[in-house]
């Protein structure tokens, strides 16, 4: 392959990445391949996530049989469907809207039989948007638990945990009302390692982890929770769905896209455009400015030294970094990321990056992430705006964006987490 120093535009080629990554996550291009044959009795087609407005178009697109069903997805999410009524609610914290929906989904797979088939939908966001309090507990204090977590540095992995234990759906608990109906779970992975609990907190898939764990999670960020949600979890009636449960006999689990292909798209657009390309991880996890400084020194050491790659060349990686929140800007993981990145290169000559969310949706505003280029810092300090003190204000949104650097995609209908592109070049 013939190797470029340089491409004429990184930005427009990092972008190109992106939208490759996005697009090789649209349900409309991976899900058909993974359908079952229709059932004797009805279809049920259930889901939560940001994805699954675009997952229930696509399914209509390509079934054969009568349908009905009801799926949730976040405000803007919405896709037209013509036998599957597509519910929008909040997220990342949950509101009324979510519950009301959750609760008609519940009702949807009761009382089926054995000739019956359940679809369920699932994808990243569904553990906000399926939103059913345990028992004793409201909305209220879902909503106050989730916004904890969402600020602890909490893994996505443990903030799950602790969701299942404090819903009366999450944890298996939507796949048990399913029974006896055939149950199949059709997954778009958005967490480190694609574990199905961990998608949505696995509404529909069983539980290996125990109300112990959550409480140890709870205490380690000391996550400030009311007495009935403690209670809850100390007396055990928190317990989710575990494995071998006769309620989950007829389910099955089917992975139709996950990080590693987005990301494997993304690495096809730079070795078209000649650049070798090495895919990092697609689970990366940690606090997004400790993943930024570690990159950095592998960014530093192919740049300066050819190890353990040799320049020009192309690091991409995938996962959900963590946040803890000490400042009042305006953020997300992947601007954290970003700017921390920057941060830690310093004055370091041919470096370019791009950070996103690939639902386009970074921290809670309609930005997916921002590029980074070598004169970024320059171009800050020339507006009278310290990098450094961006990044401790959690405020790397609006540094990007007075620079003019923010990515903005509008809503993706997917989600297969975060995505990393540093474009070294020679």
């Amino acid at each position: 392959m013939t190797h470029t120093t340089t491409p004429p535009d990184p930005r427009a080629l990092l972008r190109q990445m992106f939208d490759a990554a996005v697009a090789a996550a649209q349900p409309a291009l991976c899900l058909a391949a993974h359908l079952t044959p229709a059932p004797k009795g009805r279809t049920i087609v259930i889901g939560a996530g940001k994805a699954s407005a675009a997952m229930a178009r696509a399914l209509e697109d390509n079934w054969q049989g009568p349908l009905e069903g009801l799926v949730v997805t976040r405000y803007g999410y919405d896709v037209p469907c013509q036998r599957i009524e597509i519910v929008q609610a909040a997220h990342p914290v949950p509101d009324a809207a979510g519950l009301a929906a959750s609760q008609r989904i519940a009702q949807l797979v009761t009382g089926l039989t054995a000739d019956d088939l359940v679809i369920a939908l699932i994808s990243g966001g569904g553990s906000s948007l399926l939103v059913a309090p345990g028992e004793g507990l409201t909305l209220a204090d879902k909503q106050a638990v989730n916004a904890a977590l969402l600020a602890s540095g909490a893994t996505i992995s443990e903030m799950n945990c602790v969701r299942r234990h404090l819903s009366s759906l999450k944890g298996g608990r939507l796949g048990a009302l399913c029974h006896p109906a055939q149950l199949v779970t059709l997954l778009i992975s958005d967490v480190p390692g694609d574990s199905p609990m961990d998608i949505a907190s696995g509404p529909t898939v069983a539980d290996s982890t125990s109300c112990a764990d959550a409480l140890a999670i709870v205490q380690r960020y000391q996550i400030a929770m009311p007495d009935v949600m403690r209670q809850l979890l100390e007396s055990g009636a928190g317990e989710t769905v575990k494995p071998g449960d006769a309620r989950l006999q007829h389910s099955s689990v089917r992975m139709i896209t996950a990080p590693q292909m987005a990301l494997e798209a993304a690495a096809g657009v730079a070795q078209t455009a000649g650049f070798a390309t090495y895919i990092l991880g697609d689970s990366l996890e940690g606090e997004a400015r400790d993943v930024a400084k570690t990159l950095a020194g592998i960014t530093r050491q192919v740049a300066l030294r050819g190890q353990p790659f040799q320049a020009p060349c192309v690091l991409l990686s995938g996962g959900e970094t963590t946040v803890t929140i000490r400042g009042k800007g305006r953020g997300g993981r992947n601007v954290e990321f970003l700017l921390a990145l920057g941060v830690a290169l310093g004055d370091l000559d041919g470096v370019y990056a791009l950070a996103g969310d690939t639902d386009g949706v970074d921290g809670v505003e309609e930005i997916a992430g921002a590029v980074l280029t070598p004169d970024t810092l320059a171009r800050a300090w020339a507006q009278g705006m310290n990098p450094r003190s961006f990044l401790d204000n959690n405020d790397a949104h609006s540094f990007f964006q007075a620079l003019g650097d923010s990515v903005i995609t509008g809503p993706t209908l997917t989600n297969v987490n975060d995505f990393r592109a540093i474009l070294i070049a020679a």
